[in-house]
C-alpha cells in the first residue's frame, strides 16, 4: 500500500516577496494520519500528522500565512485517485490581520518613517 493519500490540492497565492505561485499539495500518510506537503522553489513545508487531509491543509495554510504568504486559495484536484481538473471550487483563506494594518495601515507606516527620518536629521 502506498504511503500517499489519494487526494491532492492545488494551492495558489503570493509568496513573501509578493510573487504569485501555484503548486500542488500532496498528502502522505504518517503516524496514523495525514501530512500536507508543499514544495515551492527551495522551500519544503511538511505539517504534522492530522486525522484528515483537510485538517492538514488548514495547518499548512496557517503555517504559510505565518511565514508571510498571502492571498492563499486551494482547489481539490484529485479525489480517490481521479483527476478532477477545475471542477471543484476554489476555497479562499483570508489573510490574517498584520501588525502594520492594525496600527493604521501602510500609509500611516510610510508617514511614520518620514517623521523618524526628519527627527534623525533635525534632532
Amino acid at each position: 500500500m502506498s504511503d500517499q493519500s489519494q487526494e491532492k490540492h492545488q494551492l495558489a497565492g503570493s509568496d513573501p516577496l509578493e510573487r504569485g505561485f501555484s503548486r500542488p499539495v500532496v498528502f502522505e500518510q504518517a503516524g496514523g494520519g495525514y501530512q500536507a506537503i508543499l514544495r515551492y522553489e527551495t522551500t519544503r513545508v511538511v505539517t504534522r500528522a492530522h486525522d484528515t487531509p483537510a485538517a492538514a491543509l488548514e495547518q499548512l495554510i496557517r503555517t504559510l500565512q505565518g511565514e508571510g504568504y498571502s492571498q492563499l486559495r486551494s482547489q481539490l484536484s484529485v479525489r480517490d485517485g481521479t483527476y478532477l481538473g477545475s471542477q471543484e471550487p476554489w476555497i479562499e483563506y483570508p489573510d490574517p490581520a498584520r501588525e502594520t494594518e492594525q496600527k493604521g495601515g501602510w500609509l500611516m507606516q510610510l508617514f511614520r518613517s518620514f517623521l523618524r527620518r526628519s527627527e534623525d536629521t533635525h534632532g
